[in-house]
């Protein structure tokens, strides 16, 4: 379960009119691949939208750059799959706007043998993201259909060392704690406590919080307790506990 509306629209419907005619362009022509017109799309989002704005983390660019998150999508959505917005995967869930997934990344502060956990599998693109910049990435989706189809791109992709399981996110992966980061993809209307405590010390959860009114926040546990930094408003799918 995931999804993202902080929508920066200037160059979206460009974008996706552009896809949309190399891709009819491709077909048109063997030598120009449907390949070569997404990982154009991909490129130019990552340029246009991400690194034009304020994500500098070199690690996070490259993986925007290298994860298709076309395969992450329904075909009848591709065209749009490198539009900045969410995409509807389904089940009343969307894929994260790309600038936030890569925001969420960089704040969760990853290096080469972090572990992440993930809230919200959704289409699995997060995921994909997280573990080109993660040592060892664990997810959870809540909704069994959208984590089957994530496992199964994920391992078609080439990510089938993402642990993922389907469950409640609230309750987090406690046998797998402590995590570096946490990053949440749904909104809770306050964070779990549960997640704050499978935080190792210095460890992050990226969260967005609220209802009608949402804020993304980095809560940091230290020592003493924790500091919480508010970024910007956002709009997610709301973060729904799982059956007693």
């Amino acid at each position: 379960m995931n999804g993202c509306g902080r929508c920066f629209n200037g160059g979206v419907r460009a974008l996706g009119l552009g896809l949309a005619v190399a891709l009819a362009l491709s077909c048109a022509r063997p030598a120009a691949t449907a390949d070569d017109a997404f990982a154009a799309a991909r490129a130019r989002m990552v340029a246009d939208t991400i690194a034009s704005r304020d994500v500098k983390d070199a690690r996070v660019l490259a993986a925007m750059r290298k994860v298709p998150r076309h395969e992450f999508v329904p075909a009848n959505v591709r065209t749009r799959a490198y539009d900045d917005a969410p995409v509807p995967i389904g089940h009343g869930q969307t894929a994260s706007q790309p600038y936030v997934v890569a925001v969420m990344t960089e704040l969760a502060e990853l290096g080469p043998r972090s572990r992440v956990l993930e809230i919200g599998t959704g289409s699995g693109y997060q995921a994909a993201v997280l573990a080109e910049v993660a040592g060892e990435v664990y997810s959870i989706e809540l909704l069994e259909p959208l984590a089957a189809s994530a496992r199964q791109a994920l391992e078609r992709l080439g990510y089938g060392r993402v642990h993922l399981r389907q469950g409640d996110g609230y309750r987090g992966w406690p046998e797998a704690a402590p995590f570096d980061a946490i990053v949440v993809t749904a909104a809770p209307p306050e964070v779990p406590k549960a997640l704050l405590d499978q935080l190792a010390i210095g460890g992050r959860l990226v969260v967005p919080v609220g209802t009608e009114e949402q804020e993304l926040e980095v809560h940091r546990r230290t020592a003493e307790g924790f500091r919480v930094k508010k970024v910007f408003p956002v709009t997610f799918v709301p973060m729904v506990p799982g059956k007693p």
